[in-house]
């Protein structure tokens, strides 16, 4: 180690990267493990801990606030580097809708700050507070994919730091190849220190939103495909234990931008004020809230609910269209902090994700046999969503033209194994339909499917990428060492 390097790493706890050993798991706690974390908070501190790990030979794992799913940003045996700290908004441009970020700010910072200059992040996933440097490398999506594409359509440029310290800046014009395997690369190419993207100009704080009951599976799809010219964002809920003709049953929401003029006081919407979560749900207060929805967390419990919501949303779509905050729209899954503690905390518990994106003319055959299967199993998942997608260029993208349907799964320590070889089977039936999976939620991929999921030349040219930029195979994490192995060495 140089001196200079030493000193460095030397520096008072003040101005040094932060260390500690702890805890850490997926977002849905099934998976977890007790690493060292490493949190720089500039460029030159993150620098320094990766000469430090090219010294070492030390793996690390990319991670921000670790709202992926599964094991997307769990160590495969180095250290975890949280950029959470490298939280600052570099340049905020209102005549441009343009924001210059570090990696770690996240989707709630953003819109914070641009929304009352009256613009929107153009594209946010159900909750706020995944970092920017976490959704670019995961490539997110939102409920208006079907029209914006992926956060990656959105961003104009980034600067990454490569394992070897140095620092690139990558556009669709400049460094191509890097820009398009890096979006969507999970973080193995590099780390993000600098992200520019676009935002959508708005000129309201709300939207006007529409509820549609679906019968059943068909209803859904067929919808969502009818309304997309008509609709800025479209997602319906699914009933993933009705049966019969009521299979895949749900609640479509639509909803549009307002048009200027006519929002009477968008000096009041656009205000942060109006856009906050409410306090309480049901009178009980938010951050107690999960204990109410443990006493249901069961089939028996979720059935009723999921029963429940359907037929009370009868009186939704009766009152027709009504206004809604953009925070309250988007981000739906932060009404309840804390909602998958519901599933039980302990190990080996909690919950996973397990979403399937299919071509539009194999979606309709597909789900229907993936919610009939999950009946005849009994393991039938607590929440479904369906979506609608169009294609990106990005090199290892889940995206297609076609849907997505998330399916939230309840982990329990007697079932686990059963669950997993129950989502290896259908992901077989998914991937002989064309389909695809999304690295953020993904919990149960083999390695074989993995590599059956992407062209053959893309899966070439990201790891030849790979052993150019990252010839130590120094950025890992447990899904990169489930998935691929050692990606950067393996040949193609």
């Amino acid at each position: 180690m140089s001196a200079n390097l030493r000193q460095l790493l030397d520096l008072p706890t003040r101005a040094a990267p932060r260390r500690s050993f702890e805890y850490v798991e997926g977002w849905g706690m099934s998976a977890g493990e007790r690493r060292r974390v490493l949190r720089p908070a500039s460029v030159e501190e993150l620098r320094a801990l990766l000469a430090r790990a090219r010294t070492e030979g030390q793996r690390l794992a990319l991670r921000g606030t670790g709202c992926s799913y599964g094991d997307a940003s769990l160590s495969a045996g180095g250290d975890v580097l949280d950029l959470s700290r490298m939280d600052r908004i570099l340049e905020w441009d209102p005549a441009r809708g343009r924001a210059s970020c570090e990696p770690g700010v996240t989707i709630e910072k953003l819109w914070r700050t641009i929304l009352p200059d009256g613009w929107w992040p153009r594209v946010v996933p159900g909750t706020m507070f995944p970092t920017l440097g976490g959704v670019a490398s995961m490539n997110i999506h939102g409920k208006n994919n079907y029209e914006v594409g992926t956060i990656g359509d959105a961003i104009r440029e980034f600067e990454i730091l490569l394992p070897n310290g140095e620092l690139r800046t990558a556009s669709r014009e400049h460094e191509s190849a890097l820009f398009h395997a890096a979006i969507g690369g999970f973080g193995m190419l590099g780390v993000f220190t600098r992200i520019e993207l676009e935002t959508k100009k708005v000129h309201s704080g709300e939207l006007e939103v529409r509820a549609v009951r679906a019968p059943n599976l068909e209803f859904a799809l067929e919808h969502l495909e009818s309304q997309r010219d008509r609709c800025d964002y479209l997602v319906a809920w699914i009933d993933a234990f009705a049966r019969g003709r009521a299979l895949g049953r749900g609640l479509i929401h639509e909803a549009r931008y307002l048009e200027p003029g006519e929002d009477e006081h968008p000096e009041e919407t656009l205000q942060l004020a109006h856009q906050d979560l409410p306090a309480a749900v049901f009178g009980v207060p938010k951050s107690e809230a999960w204990r109410a929805l443990r006493l249901l967390n069961n089939d028996a419990g979720m059935r009723l609910l999921n029963a429940v919501k359907f037929h009370s949303s009868a009186l939704e779509v009766w009152k027709g269209p009504y206004r809604q905050a953009h925070a309250a729209f988007a981000f739906l899954l932060d009404y309840v902090p804390n909602w998958k503690f519901a599933y039980g905390r302990a190990q080996q518990r909690g919950l996973i994700q397990y979403q399937v994106f299919a071509p539009r003319a194999s979606a309709a055959a597909l789900y229907r046999e993936i919610l009939e299967r999950c009946q005849r199993a009994r393991i039938v998942p607590y929440l479904g969503v369906l979506k609608r997608h169009r294609p990106d260029p990005f090199w290892l993208t889940h995206a297609l033209d076609g849907y997505s349907l998330a399916l939230d799964f309840k982990v329990a320590p007697e079932r686990r194994a059963e669950l997993w070889k129950h989502c290896e089977e259908l992901s077989e039936r998914v991937l002989d339909a064309g389909g695809r999976f999304y690295f953020a939620k993904d919990s149960t991929l083999t390695p074989a499917q993995a590599q059956r999921m992407f062209p053959p030349e893309n899966l070439a040219r990201f790891r030849a990428l790979k052993r150019e930029l990252d010839p130590q195979n120094l950025l890992q994490t447990a899904l990169s060492q489930r998935l691929f192995g050692e990606f950067g060495a393996q040949s193609s």
